[in-house]
């Protein structure tokens, strides 16, 4: 079986700020922390969502090509153990009541 092999780069001005990199693949993922950041999901993109020790993260993709698309769901995943929370369960809505985000799109 293969396995993607993933690579992070962070900010170290904002922990909030990782980017996923597959080293197999072209995808790029985006990391934010809706919970200490604004969120506005860019419509050419695709997004998903995370709650992680309480806190919700959103994952968005970086110029998408259809065949990375497949290897998302395994990028949150990977991250989800890189930040010791494996049993993080993907959503592909955002969960939060609309009030909260609706003057963010």
């Amino acid at each position: 079986m293969d396995y993607n092999v993933y690579l992070l780069a962070t900010d170290p001005q904002n922990p909030c700020r990782d980017v996923i990199h597959s080293r197999d693949t072209r995808l790029k993922v985006k990391v934010y922390c809706l919970d200490e950041e604004r969120f506005s999901p860019d419509d050419n993109e695709i997004q998903l969502y995370g709650y992680a020790d309480h806190k919700l993260y959103a994952f968005e993709t970086v110029n998408v090509a259809a065949e990375d698309a497949l290897d998302l769901v395994g990028a949150i995943q990977w991250y989800a153990h890189y930040i010791d929370f494996p049993e993080m369960e993907i959503l592909p809505e955002d969960p939060r009541p609309r009030a909260q985000y609706r003057d963010v799109k």
